[in-house]
């Protein structure tokens, strides 16, 4: 294809605060980077992001053409503002055919047709959970966002239908892009459990994981109550509890007092993907009880670890976990607590739950989420 033009186009990742904005960085980041391996020698790229974003992935800015905007990104208005403004500004002097704008927002003034990546519609589903700034730009923003983008792209089959629901939307016009999965090396270095299990005292003492900030939709009022039947039953069980401190922090930490678990939850706040990655492999079992997820990618991490699945019957993750795990309904203290003694007691469900969710993580792959990228952007009219 030498000699032949390539299409010019945009990465809106100004929205993009590294560790801000949950598991859409994730996979927002690793699909860049498969896009970059991938190197469509007929498509141009240029990524527009925030100052925050240059200093986390230096890397992914060598491989893109990449142009800083005038904020960090921690000013939600600026940023908006921005992506109004200078965002079209320099897109248009750039010569943008086609801008992808991967946040789920797209501005109003946009000089060049669009793509849409939709993560969710959490904001449209449970509005309770947000304030009522939040709930108003939502209901006025998500709406236009999604009826002016050519195509639009989601993680899972779920979101794609519930923009049919509740919006309207022509599934024709959505495409998914399921995220790949990079499997982890088959074992860590020796010491590297104990000093994890050191680390955050976990001792010799089986212990249930769940990785998340403490946002209503994560449901940790129902698992911590969950476990407080378990630990009735079984006192040496532990739950360790990670990420970093959200909406839902003050009535979390009231309830492990109120629930008498101070001595067995374990809070380590935000660590670095090697602990989290020690503590999946010697886990009991993942626990994610989520109310609403677009994927729910601690799943996959879970299951390619070794680390057995117990996830909520809710939203995208029956799709996610695709009969490898264990579902019980979000609501159900009792039914999550004798799941949880299921898996921590029947050696043989658990053998099969590591089969299994090993099997199907293998099935993710990042090469081929890009190559169906690629392909939106192809047939994108410009």
């Amino acid at each position: 294809m030498t000699g032949r033009r390539r299409k010019a186009i945009g990465l809106n990742l100004l929205w993009l605060v590294p560790g801000v904005v949950g598991g859409s960085e994730e996979y927002t980041t690793r699909l860049l980077g498969a896009l970059a391996d991938l190197a469509p020698d007929d498509l141009e790229f240029t990524m527009y992001v925030n100052t925050r974003f240059v200093g986390e992935y230096p890397e992914l800015c060598a491989r893109f053409r990449t142009v800083v905007g005038p904020v960090s990104g921690t000013s939600k208005a600026r940023r908006v503002l921005a992506e109004n403004t200078w965002l079209a500004w320099a897109s248009r002097r750039q010569g943008i055919e086609l801008m992808h704008h991967l946040g789920g927002i797209v501005p109003l003034w946009r000089p060049a047709p669009t793509v849409l990546t939709m993560h969710d519609l959490q904001p449209l589903a449970l509005p309770g959970h947000f304030s009522g700034a939040k709930r108003a730009f939502s209901a006025a923003v998500i709406p236009r966002s999604v009826r002016v983008a050519r195509h639009i792209v989601t993680l899972t089959d779920f979101t794609r239908h519930d923009l049919a629901v509740r919006l309207d939307v022509d599934p024709a016009r959505v495409v998914v892009v399921a995220p790949g999965f990079d499997l982890p090396p088959a074992t860590i270095p020796a010491g590297v459990e104990a000093g994890v299990r050191r680390r955050y005292r976990l001792a010799d003492q089986p212990y249930f994981l769940f990785p998340a900030k403490t946002w209503p939709h994560k449901n940790h009022q129902m698992l911590l109550r969950a476990f407080a039947r378990l630990h009735e039953r079984r006192p040496d069980v532990l739950l360790v509890l990670t990420g970093g401190e959200d909406q839902n922090e003050s009535i979390v930490r009231d309830l492990i007092v109120e629930l008498h678990l101070q001595g067995v939850v374990r809070r380590t706040g935000r660590i670095s993907v090697e602990d989290l990655d020690a503590l999946y492999r010697a886990a009991t079992a993942l626990t994610f009880p989520s109310l609403y997820e677009g994927f729910g990618l601690p799943v996959l991490e879970a299951m390619s670890r070794g680390c057995p699945v117990i996830a909520a019957d809710a939203t995208a993750l029956p799709e996610v976990v695709n009969g490898a795990g264990l579902l019980v309904p979000p609501d159900n203290p009792e039914e999550w607590s004798e799941a949880m003694q299921l898996v921590l007691e029947d050696d043989a469900v658990r053998a099969q739950l590591i089969v299994a969710g090993h099997e199907h993580a293998v099935r993710h792959d990042w090469h081929e989420a890009a190559e169906t990228l690629a392909s939106v952007y192809r047939r994108a009219p410009v």
